[in-house]
């Protein structure tokens, strides 16, 4: 089945609708958090809320086909992704402290903890899912850093993945 097929006669608008309200509900907060000039931004809400939400439909996924097979035993399917979810996370966690005393690499773990996102889908051949949530990575990645540059004051080069003048936040916001 070719990839155009595959979209049509498929659950392509379900998994769209998903992970794109996903994307702009990530955005909603990064968008508040680019204004106060916060370390995550814009870009790093986005692809977290798309990650969580490419787990959370694996997870769905994997428990159907689970019952439908009419599996005995003690195999847990959804424990894969909550070892995975752990381990991205724990790579995620360090690209984001290597800095040593500043906020640097949040995009970077955002887009670690995707990339593990789309690990599991296409381990689960859920290429359909990959592929959607991936063309809107690079569409979070490319096309919204003119929207980042627009509300946040940072320069270009402290854009990516570095926090604000000081990195800190403070407390209650």
């Amino acid at each position: 089945m070719d990839i155009v097929s595959l979209i049509i006669s498929s659950d392509a608008p379900d998994y769209t609708l998903r992970l794109l309200s996903a994307a702009i509900m990530g955005g909603v907060i990064g968008l508040d958090r680019e204004k106060h000039d916060r370390p995550a931004g814009l870009r790093t809400h986005m692809m977290t809320a798309m990650a969580a939400a490419i787990f959370t439909i694996l997870t769905m996924e994997l428990h159907e086909t689970f019952i439908e097979k009419g599996a005995h035993g003690t195999a847990d399917p959804i424990r894969i992704v909550e070892a995975v979810t752990a381990g991205v996370a724990f790579l995620a966690a360090g690209a984001i402290i290597q800095a040593r005393g500043e906020v640097k690499g949040l995009t970077t773990g955002a887009g670690m903890w995707l990339a593990g996102a789309l690990g599991v889908a296409c381990g689960t051949e859920n290429y359909l899912l990959a592929v959607i949530a991936l063309a809107l990575a690079a569409i979070i990645l490319a096309a919204i850093r003119p929207l980042e540059s627009r509300f946040g004051e940072r320069s270009d080069n402290q854009k990516d993945d570095v926090g604000g003048p000081s990195g800190n936040d403070t407390p209650g916001e």
